[in-house]
């Protein structure tokens, strides 16, 4: 059971990345994807919290917590690697500036592929991993699916009326595939109770959360869209380095296992608060121009 379990989460989440990429490249242009990195200082910021902030938060909340030493490089792994399929879907449920969100994800991944392999191997000895490894599923799953729709877009402009049927397809397979991963997740999240993992993985997204949300940007959109990724870090990235740099040590992997499973559910659960007080908020100037 758990097998089949296993195999409809990864073919949920590859439906999920596939058709949320074409959709968000059948509904943007490559300018209004670019146009917000042009702001420097909201870029350098982004940059800095995702890369040298949330890693130095990840290591302060495991030794805050006093987690073993295989449970902080679990989510040392989760700090190091930024940048996410998730993002996008993150900001429409915030209700955030989703082109902003594509940029910004699409350089979080871009960094994160020469990033982790420089920075990993001088907070962790012996560590060797491949950038390529790292860019491979990113490349093939997300960027190229995301720059063909971008071109279709800009030779059909009537092609965008598909993506949001592409968008009710990747929220279904999102859903299924959180649902049978934590299904499956259950007896490792079982085994952490106690263990301070669980609490140390809410503080860390807390954490992140507050710092993207004050320093992100100068809207309420932007720095929603900084808040959810700078928590939301690159679970693949890690998942795939967890499994192949420290196969010896099965604690990592279960550790950015549990801590992938628990992130996604907090951040889609503080997405979903956030755009229902944004839709609050623009119902509260509707009702009073009616009364």
């Amino acid at each position: 059971m758990t097998d089949v379990l296993t195999g409809i989460a990864q073919v949920a989440i590859l439906v999920f990345v596939l058709t949320s990429m074409v959709a968000l490249g059948l509904s943007l242009t490559v300018a209004q994807i670019l146009t917000p990195l042009k702001n420097a200082r909201l870029v350098v910021l982004g940059l800095v919290l995702s890369f040298v902030v949330a890693p130095a938060a990840a290591w302060g909340v495991a030794a805050l917590f006093g987690l073993g030493d295989d449970q902080t490089l679990g989510l040392l792994l989760l700090g190091v690697a930024a940048g996410a399929p998730f993002l996008p879907k993150l900001a429409q449920l915030a209700k955030g500036a989703v082109p902003y969100s594509v940029g910004l994800m699409v350089l979080l991944m871009v960094v994160t592929v020469a990033y982790v392999p420089l920075v990993l191997p001088l907070l962790v000895d012996g560590v060797t991993v491949s950038a390529w490894d790292i860019a491979r599923p990113l490349l093939l799953l997300m960027l190229l699916p995301l720059a063909v729709a971008l071109a279709v877009r800009a030779r059909y402009p009537d092609s965008a009326h598909l993506a949001p049927v592409l968008n009710r397809i990747s929220s279904a397979a999102l859903a299924l595939g959180i649902g049978a991963g934590v299904l499956v997740g259950l007896p490792a999240i079982w085994d952490q109770v106690g263990t301070g993992l669980l609490l140390a993985t809410l503080l860390l997204v807390v954490v992140l959360l507050v710092l993207g949300w004050l320093l992100g940007g100068s809207t309420r959109e932007q720095r929603a869209v900084t808040s959810l990724g700078t928590a939301q870090r690159n679970l693949s990235a890690a998942l795939l380095i967890a499994g192949t740099s420290f196969v010896d040590t099965p604690v990592v992997l279960v550790t950015v296992m549990v801590a992938s499973l628990l992130l996604t559910a907090a951040l889609l659960l503080t997405a979903a608060e956030l755009g229902k007080r944004a839709g609050a908020r623009g119902a509260e100037p509707a009702a009073s121009a009616e009364g």
